[in-house]
């Protein structure tokens, strides 16, 4: 059998995709490798730009973009997923494409099964995001990849709630099953390894933490001007910690944290630290008293699955696929008010054992999540019969 899979966001490893290209990659060489009945496939790592991954003997990776388009923007994405791959797949004499994420690509050949993993409908349901013609365009294209796929593999029951709801794929088409995080998640680290990463952000006490993105749909300014209302009744209230890149290409779409912080006069409370690197995020969740996550829609919701394998107690919102990650064992925010926001912050700060039970169970609960069996999933489907 020869198996196609496309692998475009191995370029850009720190996105949720691109950890999620990474690991399952990762998971299906390990599978191939000490798998007997996968000895014999041929695998195919379609990329737009090379990339340093160690894979077995029987995977091939394939190089390419658009002959007379170079530039990185969605024009060139859409050339690449619609037209270049599928010829590429074709010619390899792929039995099976796996995309995945959620992508432009139409298999028109009968000989060639489409699996695509899909992660979330977010343009769908904010349509705010679809900010010029280019964006619309792509976004089209993807609804049709979605459709004329054979089977879809969906990391969460509400991202499958809405592709049936909200484009109206059926249900049969749908598999779900859930992904996990990187695994320097799920290690155990030395104290002081620990401290110095927090002497290198200046953090020396227990902080409330906010991490996973700008967008305006991560909540961010709620999380600060519910900070504000705490500040107000009571000064003693651990350091903000936001971490987060202003990305200005997500522009309107993004919170401009440094000047909200600059107007609610908090520069002295809130410590506002840009872009961390990946191998330092293990670190700031375990200094932090409580990790704060309100967002107003998640595909999945990885920083909170992050938090619950650092043992890191974690307030979020009763939506989307977040109860899903977060079960019984995080706290969840009842409303979209802010005072709402502020009453239960105050609420946990206040409540040491409840911290403390929260951050056990959250290890436990983390531990039900794992690449493997998203990835032997995957391979189920894959090699159904269409």
């Amino acid at each position: 059998m020869h198996i196609g899979i496309n692998a475009s966001f191995l370029r850009k490893p720190y996105t949720g995709i691109g950890q999620v290209t990474t690991h399952v990659l990762n998971e299906i060489a390990k599978k191939a490798k000490e798998d007997k009945s996968m000895k014999n496939h041929k695998f195919f790592v379609y990329l737009e730009e090379d990339c340093d991954i160690d894979l077995p003997k029987n995977f091939y990776k394939r190089t390419f973009l658009p002959r007379f388009y170079k530039r990185d923007d969605l024009f060139r994405k859409l050339l690449w997923e619609k037209m270049w791959l599928p010829r590429k797949a074709h010619h390899d004499g792929c039995d099976v494409l796996l995309s995945l994420y959620q992508s432009a690509t139409v298999i028109k050949y009968t000989d060639m099964k489409h699996v695509m993993v899909v992660h979330d409908v977010i343009p769908h349901i904010f349509p705010e995001y679809l900010g010029n013609w280019r964006k619309k365009l792509y976004w089209e294209q993807v609804e049709k990849g979605m459709y004329s796929s054979n089977k879809i593999i969906a990391v969460s029951q509400h991202t499958k709630i809405d592709l049936q709801k909200k484009l109206n794929i059926k249900e049969a088409k749908i598999i779900v099953d859930k992904i996990s995080v990187d695994p320097i998640f799920q290690k155990e680290y030395k104290e002081e390894d620990i401290k110095k990463v927090l002497q290198k952000y200046n953090l020396q006490e227990e902080y409330i933490y906010n991490g996973g993105g700008l967008e305006l749909r991560k909540n961010v300014e709620d999380v600060i001007r519910a900070y504000k209302q705490l500040l107000e009744t009571n000064e003693n209230v651990p350091q903000l910690v936001i971490s987060g890149k202003l990305m200005p290409e997500l522009s309107p779409m993004i919170t401009d944290v440094e000047k909200l912080v600059d107007e609610l006069v908090l520069r002295d409370k809130v410590k506002i630290l840009g872009f961390v690197p990946q191998e330092d995020l293990p670190a700031l969740y375990v200094g932090a008293k409580l990790f704060v996550f309100p967002s107003k829609y998640e595909g999945f919701g990885m920083p909170v699955l992050e938090a619950m394998n650092m043992g890191t107690p974690v307030l979020t919102a009763r939506n989307s696929s977040l109860e899903e990650v977060g079960g019984d064992v995080v706290e969840y925010v009842e409303s979209e008010e802010v005072e709402e926001l502020a009453r239960k912050l105050r609420q946990l700060l206040q409540d040491e054992k409840r911290l403390s039970q929260m951050s056990t169970k959250g290890r436990e609960r983390a531990k039900e999540f794992s690449w493997k069996k998203f990835v032997d999933t995957i391979c189920e489907v894959m090699c159904e019969k269409k």
